[in-house]
């Protein structure tokens, strides 16, 4: 039997279908839960409930699915059934919970077999959201299980927490931090980042205009790209790509930066990256390192190029493990691919490194400093 919810769970669903979702009375939300996530989807059921929606509440458990997958039917969990479809393209609102629980399990599982058994239904989710207008988030909480905070160091309950209370945020709040950066990024070529820690770094931005990811999905905003029409909770970052020509100098970071698939497999601490002439000529990790070497390895042309930035928004994140970049002011470099973000590198590599507590200025004028938006 699942734990009851506490206050923090439901105050956390409350705010997240109120504001971020905006479920109105006679609204339809399906809820897709796991084992380990279920007392927040009640939660959310509840609170779908609260506001006068209907919900449907869809749960996988753990058991169930690795029993699947070593039978050899792993085709069957990658699709959702017909009669799940139908109730999403009848929904107005949609929550998943990331799962299954045993991360340490998943990362001894073929990545390509993963992309199938795991994330094989979500190009036809994408097309139901654009078609129907499902406004559709995903909870962070699904990360934090027992084998990724060993993993990681860790506490869970402290991890669990800072996401549960991050979702508290205001929504407005977030989305006004991201128009005024957005605007003082408009039309600008030159981007500066400075850091008592040695970092001293020229990148230019490309003609694309910034993305702000407020928390409040945008499944008719053509703005967005197909992957980023599910918002994420919580959320808080602007995105611009950058010109992949343009690097000077070198980036120190801070807190930890992880490979980013739809699963976070590995974390990277300590890390720096140095660029001379628009090309990243050396980097080096205190954790990680071997990783990012193989990774970066099998990476295509272009993987040496800037990619892009993002800039945290978020008003309370502060040290929540796989939330670093959402920090306010927090300022993640990527390098490689970055046409998915307007760019025009095509590489197949990203990697980052996360920096907070950074001095970022536009063409000279200042827009960012100790954590805040100016």
């Amino acid at each position: 039997m699942t734990d009851a919810p506490s206050s923090l769970q439901r105050a956390a669903a409350r705010n997240l279908v109120t504001k971020y979702l905006k479920v109105r009375p006679g609204e339809s939300v399906v809820v897709e839960s796991w084992s380990h996530t279920l007392s927040m989807a009640t939660s959310m059921v509840d609170e779908v409930r609260r506001a006068g929606g209907r919900a449907f509440l869809a749960y996988e458990h753990d058991d169930a699915w690795w029993g699947a997958v070593d039978r050899g039917q792993a085709g069957l969990v990658g699709s959702l059934s017909e009669p799940e479809w139908a109730a999403l393209g009848a929904a107005d609102a949609y929550v998943q919970f990331w799962g299954p629980s045993d991360s340490a399990r998943l990362a001894r599982l073929p990545e390509k077999k993963m992309d199938d058994w795991a994330t094989g239904w979500f190009d036809r989710w994408y097309k139901t959201a654009k078609s129907t207008g499902l406004r559709g988030g995903r909870m962070a909480t699904g990360w934090v299980t027992d084998t990724r905070a060993r993993e990681w160091g860790v506490n869970k309950d402290v991890w669990l927490e800072g996401i549960l209370r991050a979702c508290l945020a205001d929504p407005k709040v977030i989305a006004g931090n991201g128009k005024r950066l957005a605007r003082a990024l408009r039309g600008g070529e030159k981007v500066r980042i400075t850091h008592p820690n040695g970092t001293d770094l020229e990148v230019a931005l490309a003609a694309a205009p910034a993305r702000v990811f407020d928390g409040y999905p945008h499944p008719r905003n053509t703005g967005y790209g197909p992957y980023d029409l599910m918002a994420n909770f919580p959320e808080g970052r602007l995105r611009v790509a950058l010109d992949s020509k343009t690097a000077e100098g070198r980036f120190v970071a801070s807190a930890p930066a992880y490979e980013e698939v739809w699963f976070p497999w590995a974390r990277f601490l300590g890390g720096s990256f140095e660029f001379s002439a628009g090309k990243l000529t050396a980097f080096s990790f205190e954790q990680g390192g071997p990783e990012f070497s193989k990774l970066y390895a099998h990476g295509t042309p272009g993987k040496d190029r800037t990619g892009s930035l993002r800039i945290g928004l978020h008003p309370t994140v502060h040290d929540v493990p796989y939330l670093e970049e959402l920090e306010r002011g927090c300022v993640q470099l990527s390098v490689g691919g970055n046409s998915y973000v307007g760019g025009k590198n095509s590489s197949n590599f990203c990697g980052r490194l996360t920096l907070t507590g950074a001095e970022i200025s536009v063409d000279g004028t200042t827009v960012v400093r100790g954590g805040k938006i100016l």
